[in-house]
């Protein structure tokens, strides 16, 4: 295992990014965002990215430097097409559009269509947050089909994720934020290099066999080489049976169809969808119960006599919070498999080993 200080981590990535063509505000944009990811705990969207970014925009998947386009404006609504832009990009240029709409008439929403990797949907849950709305996302990755629904053992479903944000007064929100199938992709990525393992059963094998063999989506693999979900045979199972396979019908079709992106399906390019609706809650609520509702629910849900083995009731945030405040202390621990893999993405292209030995020192 290695720890590396988070502004390190940051430094290095920017660099890995600028290398790649990207401007140094976007490679700097990018390598936050990511390494923000592993400071809350979500490992798999957060540096383990960065070679298969990397591939994504060396194949023509994602285009550096771009800004969304405009497709329909009005008062409440708008639809952005990200142009293949890192989603780390266009991503928050969607949320800022739905926060101005929002702010103005109480009520917006925003469909973002082909945008490249949008990484953790809880960043644009925290950041609508931060400016007191609530929001909620539904998102689909087309091209990539990773989980098989309930019932089924093919792959017909991408990780669909679904997300929640609600601000808190004085407080950081709550913000729920999971893929629909039983773990995200980038977690079977993380436990292929030497990482935290999976899950009983969160895979399945062709034949119905459960696994948790990071081989069923990636086929065999050696340390060194790129994962590639193409060359699997199984696939990821949906969380909760009917009910998360359902839920992630519902991001297909709302994330994918509704936004233009199109739900995830053979032979397409990658791009993540999201449809976000954001509420003010201080139109919605003239009277203002909301914060201090909101409150007295949160003691009221975490009061409750704790089950055998565990210490306390959490509620959506409380680990990332902890996570946040231990790894910006202490540094961001990355699986020595996981270090190599990016080092080695930035020995292609050009990082000096200076710039290597002081991220890592």
């Amino acid at each position: 295992m290695v720890i590396i200080q988070a502004e390190k981590l940051i430094d290095f990535v920017a660099e890995v990014f600028v290398r790649a063509e990207s401007s140094e505000a976007e490679a700097r944009r990018i390598a936050s965002y990511l390494t923000t990811a592993n400071l809350t705990g979500h490992d798999s969207h957060g540096v383990i990215r960065v070679p298969v970014y990397i591939r994504w925009k060396e194949e023509g998947a994602v285009v550096p430097n771009q800004s969304i386009a405009m497709v329909v404006d009005t008062p409440a609504l708008a639809v952005v097409d990200g142009r293949f832009g890192y989603g780390q990009t266009v991503a928050p240029e969607a949320v800022r559009i739905g926060i101005e709409k929002c702010k103005a008439s109480g009520l917006a929403a925003v469909a973002l269509r082909n945008s490249g990797h949008i990484g953790r949907v809880g960043d644009w849950a925290e950041m609508a947050a931060a400016a007191g709305l609530v929001s909620i996302h539904f998102v689909n990755a087309a091209g990539s089909i990773l989980v098989a629904p309930f019932g089924g053992v093919e792959r017909r479903l991408s990780t669909a994720p679904f997300c929640v944000g609600i601000p808190r007064d004085g407080l950081s929100p709550i913000v729920l934020d999971f893929a629909t199938s039983i773990v995200a992709e980038g977690k079977v990525l993380v436990a292929s290099r030497g990482g935290k393992t999976l899950p009983s059963g969160a895979l399945i094998a062709a034949d119905g066999t459960l696994s948790e063999d990071p081989a069923q989506l990636y086929g065999p693999y050696t340390p060194d080489s790129p994962r590639i979900h193409d060359h699997g045979t199984g696939a990821i199972r949906a969380f909760g049976e009917h009910k998360g396979s359902g839920l992630a019908l519902i991001c297909e079709l709302l994330g994918g169809s509704l936004t233009g992106t199109g739900a995830t399906g053979p032979n397409r390019r990658f791009a993540n969808g999201m449809f976000a609706i954001y509420v003010d809650p201080q139109r919605i609520d003239p009277e203002h119960l909301f914060d201090g509702d909101v409150a007295r629910y949160v003691k009221y849900f975490k009061d409750s006599k704790t089950a055998g083995g565990c210490d306390e009731v959490l509620i959506p945030g409380d680990p990332e919070a902890r996570t946040r405040a231990e790894r910006s202390k202490n540094g961001v621990p990355l699986p020595d498999d996981t270090w190599a893999a990016i080092v080695t993405t930035a020995r292609e292209l050009g990082v000096s080993e200076r710039a290597v030995q002081t991220a890592a020192a």
